[in-house]
């Protein structure tokens, strides 16, 4: 199938067709969460970004196989050189089981998707449940003359690998940089050079979490259970490899080494990352000690939060931003982004109540017939979404001009503004209404008691009662309702 899609490819810096290895069927595996707390809005950028990519590439036909990977230990957050498993830590400290830690924050974790409304990966593989595919990787290393044992432990060979290949080629890094860097360290240890980086580690007798393996009793590097999940997952080679920007060094450029020095081929074609949310300039996140978990935004419970923000408002005010650029936390950007989700989806309700007409008037036909390959084109450009959304505010404005009789449509057009609006942020976008989580009862009766309200100022306005009649309205303005009388009858809307 012919591709109009173009996309980012962080490996080459450019950007380029989309052509799968292998169409229709695409490969493409994200990074997952380390789960040893709760998902904060760091974990929604990517869960968000890539569940808008997996959405659209179904929606052109393509059959996407998508792997999003779970880290349940807790020493590979970072580098498994150093520091402490942070899953077992917690675990000794509540006395609980290292799986109990992880089982708990991956089921919050997915709580928090559902919220989202991401949807599920293809395949959602633990690091615990591939030790095995991670001791045949690094076998396979060894073999091949990249990597060396030292005191039980197995560290990855850069300089060897180095003369062969070239490590840095995603971060754009050369290895002089790299290992003065890494000089900064403290003293090189069990390693050849500092830089080096480890595929196993020999577990410390303190240490929980650890496996037997031909060279000790330990646990894999950090580094490998990509390369290995996404290999078992996804083949040699596949179209797609996604995580945030700040994955890029080390995390990727290793993974690119590992398949290098395990096959003599690269393992991805496709290099995506989503840029970082950041509070005051600085990225937000657990090591920062700044972040707010998605919890928080879903109650309000916390200093740097006005007010609590429903989880479609987290999702809107993601997508209102390119996933490569840079998005700044305040209160005030996402009241903009919880005003500017109302006002489409208002737009979208109102749909419903326009009365179709013979034809339609000039400005209306050329908008919505332009509609939807704008939006593709945004769409294809690189995922464009904040584009995508101003093309959807235009078409509001145009229902907005409809509903007052101020425009008018004819069927087919109706119907093709009906369908692009739904297919574009329902769909590709994935918004939804939220009025029925949980609350659907009580929604239900709220809306019924306004109507009783309402069915009685018309009855003070029948009866010419026009005292009744406003005190009834500016009552329910005073309350935060939007009361509108159209040639069609009366309309109400609660104002945020």
């Amino acid at each position: 199938m012919e591709s109009k899609l173009v996309i980012y490819n962080t490996l080459t810096r450019q950007k380029e067709r989309f052509e799968p290895i292998n169409a229709p069927h695409v490969g493409m595996y994200v990074c997952g969460p380390t789960v040893y707390g709760d998902p904060h809005l760091g974990h929604a950028r990517p869960a968000i970004t890539f569940d808008l990519v997996f959405r659209y590439l179904k929606h052109l036909g393509y059959k996407v196989r998508y792997v999003r990977n779970i880290t349940d230990v807790g020493h590979l957050e970072h580098d498994a050189d150093e520091g402490e498993d942070k899953i077992a830590k917690k675990a000794r400290l509540e006395q609980l089981e290292p799986m109990e830690i992880a089982q708990y924050y991956t089921n919050r974790y997915h709580q928090a998707m559902d919220a989202l409304n991401v949807l599920p990966p293809s395949i959602e593989p633990h690091a615990t449940g591939h030790i095995i595919e991670q001791q045949q990787l690094v076998e396979q290393i060894i073999k091949n003359g990249f990597a060396y044992e030292s005191n039980g432990s197995i560290y990855f060979d850069i300089e060897a690998y180095n003369k062969k290949f070239h490590y840095g080629i995603l971060s754009g890094r050369s290895l002089e940089n790299i290992k003065d860097e890494s000089r900064e360290l403290a003293g090189v240890g069990e390693k050849h050079n500092q830089a080096d980086f480890a595929l196993w580690k020999k577990a410390q007798p303190e240490h929980i979490m650890r496996w037997p393996s031909p060279w000790s009793d330990g646990f894999p590097g950090w580094h490998c259970e990509c390369t290995a999940m996404g290999r078992k997952y996804l083949g040699e080679t596949f179209d797609i490899h996604g995580g945030g920007m700040d994955l890029i060094f080390p995390h990727h450029e290793c993974e690119i080494a590992q398949a290098y020095a395990s096959n003599g081929k690269p393992a991805v074609k496709y290099w995506m990352h989503n840029n970082m949310l950041t509070i005051n300039g600085q990225k937000m996140g657990k090591s920062y000690n700044n972040f707010i978990t998605l919890e928080q935004f879903f109650t309000g419970d916390h200093p740097l939060l006005e007010k609590a923000y429903s989880a479609m408002t987290i999702r809107f005010f993601v997508l209102s931003a390119h996933y490569r650029g840079t998005v700044d936390f305040s209160n005030e950007a996402l009241q903009a982004a919880e005003k500017g989700l109302e006002k489409l989806l208002n737009a979208i309700s109102d749909l419903e109540r326009i009365q179709a007409s013979d034809k339609c008037d000039a400005e209306t036909e050329k908008i919505v017939k332009s509609l939807r390959q704008k939006c593709y084109d945004a769409m294809n450009d690189d995922f464009a979404t904040p584009q995508v959304i101003s093309y959807l505010f235009e078409a509001c404005t145009i229902i907005n001009k409809l509903v007052d009789h101020k425009a008018t449509i004819c069927t087919d057009c109706l119907k093709e503004l009906s369908e692009t609006m739904h297919l574009f942020t329902f769909d590709i976008l994935g918004l939804k209404e939220e009025k029925g989580d949980n609350n659907g009862a009580r929604e239900e009766a709220f809306g019924k008691v306004v109507d009783m309200v309402l069915d009685l100022r018309a009855k003070a306005k029948a009866d010419k009662d026009w005292a009744t009649s406003d005190k009834i309205r500016d009552e329910l303005a005073a309350a935060g309702f939007e009361v509108k009388d159209t040639k069609d009858g009366v309309t109400w809307r609660l104002n945020k």
